[in-house]
């Protein structure tokens, strides 16, 4: 079984960085660390995760949307490991949902996030991928970008008033 790393949190500085392209993917430690994050994220019941949460910056992403607690309506799909991710395009029609992140433990928060996008990546075998996201899964892409971009959720949030707990959000949003 592949390492759980530990996940930074907010107010680590690493968080706040923009990550560093990645020149060497074959690299056996850019294949191994891309193995510890899919398992980072799998066994802390996130949908996706991105190298500056574990403390790496440096320009890897996984998603991997898949029905959680937090997120029972997901769709499933394999983890993908995004390299280098440049984002092409996005639409301009907006859609306001909850979102959490593994490193901002216990707060959930309305934001605001294009509805589809087009992101360019390579891949971890070192394939060039163009592909358009959309609903959900979009979102977490552009969450995961934002890590990349030294960015967090709650830097996205239009109000305070749209921040609350997770016990809270359980409380209302499932109840």
């Amino acid at each position: 079984m592949d390492t759980v790393l530990e996940i930074s949190q907010l107010g680590n500085p690493v968080l706040r960085a923009s990550a560093k392209r990645v020149d060497h993917i074959q690299h056996a430690e850019v294949q191994q660390l891309i193995d510890h994050l899919i398992t980072t994220m799998l066994e802390s019941a996130g949908v996706g995760i991105a190298a500056p949460q574990v403390g790496e910056s440096l320009q890897i992403m996984v998603v991997a949307s898949r029905p959680t607690l937090r997120y029972p309506q997901a769709p499933s799909m394999e983890p993908v490991a995004m390299i280098n991710p440049e984002l092409i395009s996005q639409s301009d029609d907006l859609l306001k949902s909850w979102e959490g992140c593994l490193s901002i433990p216990g707060i959930r928060g309305q934001v605001p996030r294009s509805h589809s996008i087009t992101i360019a990546y390579t891949d971890r075998h070192g394939h060039a991928h163009q592909q358009e996201f959309t609903d959900f899964v979009a979102r977490i892409v552009q969450h995961e970008f934002d890590h990349l971009q030294g960015t967090v959720f709650v830097d996205r949030v239009e109000s305070t008033q749209e921040l609350m707990t997770e016990q809270e959000y359980q409380k209302q949003v499932f109840s």
